[in-house]
């Protein structure tokens, strides 16, 4: 089951989640906070994993590059993936009631949002950005569970997040091209070409930098800060290196790894201003 949901590639958004935290409590958060943060944060990726792999179960079974994965091999059954992404939609709701209560009304919003993903890609080539809409809740939730309100900061964090998925979901969606236009599906690969949609992900990151140095002037962030930002721009820079038009051979290694490292780069660097 967990290699079904893909359960290390959670550390894409807890990172974020963990900054948006720190920032939020201007210093370390408490240990509860944290510990019900990680929960709530495991519960939604995993209920949006196995939900996603439920919903396309048709067309992984017919996509060459998923056909391995466990529902359309026969490892798992539809009805033990929905009993999981319902315990672990369970697991979100009574974190988020653990943190305070606007966390908790707003939880059974964010699983929402991301189930309604998955049935994007059927009718919009947009369905990227409501991906990053999807993974934004991470940071959005993790202030909301230290303050208790929605302020800019965490908006302005949100929409970074939004833009950092929505350029790197694009270029993960340039290997599906053949696919999606076969299977009747939208992205924006499939709708602009390989060129135009690398230059649509270069946008997207400049984007999410520019809002990422933005918050240094928002909240009482110094030089760690800036200079982890400084270190993530550098590795975005170097994913872009990573896919060319005529050469997607090293497009696992910019989305896996590079992105990882962008996440928890300027995590490190937001924990190293707090504390000194």
């Amino acid at each position: 089951m967990l290699e079904m949901i893909k359960f290390e590639h959670t550390v894409f958004a807890l990172p974020f989640a963990f900054t948006a935290a720190l920032m939020a409590a201007g210093g370390l958060p408490t240990w509860r906070q944290l510990c019900w943060i990680t929960l709530a944060m495991v519960g939604a990726r995993s209920a949006a994993m196995g939900f996603n792999r439920w919903a396309d179960r048709r067309y992984d079974a017919e996509n060459p590059r998923t056909q391995s994965r466990a529902l359309p091999m026969g490892f798992v059954s539809p009805k033990h993936v929905i009993a999981f992404t319902v315990c672990s939609s369970a697991l979100l709701i009574t974190a988020a009631y653990q943190l305070n209560q606007l966390a908790f009304y707003l939880s059974p919003v964010a699983l929402v949002v991301m189930f309604f993903y998955s049935y994007t890609k059927r009718f919009t080539f947009l369905s990227h950005i409501f991906l990053g809409l999807a993974i934004a809740g991470a940071p959005l939730g993790a202030w909301i569970a230290i303050t208790g309100r929605i302020e800019p900061p965490a908006l302005v964090l949100g929409a970074a997040v939004v833009f950092w998925l929505t350029g790197f979901d694009v270029l993960y969606a340039l290997q599906d091209i053949e696919f999606d236009r076969k299977a009747g599906l939208h992205s924006i690969p499939q709708r602009f070409g390989i060129k135009r949609s690398l230059w649509i992900a270069r946008i997207s990151h400049a984007i999410t930098m520019a809002a990422l140095f933005w918050l240094a002037d928002l909240r009482p962030l110094n030089g760690f800060y800036r200079a982890g930002v400084f270190v993530s721009l550098c590795l975005i820079i170097y994913e872009h290196t990573l896919v060319r038009e005529n050469d997607l051979s090293k497009l696992n290694m910019a989305f896996f790894n590079m992105n990882g490292y962008i996440s928890i780069t300027v995590f490190i660097f937001t924990l190293c201003d707090v504390l000194l």
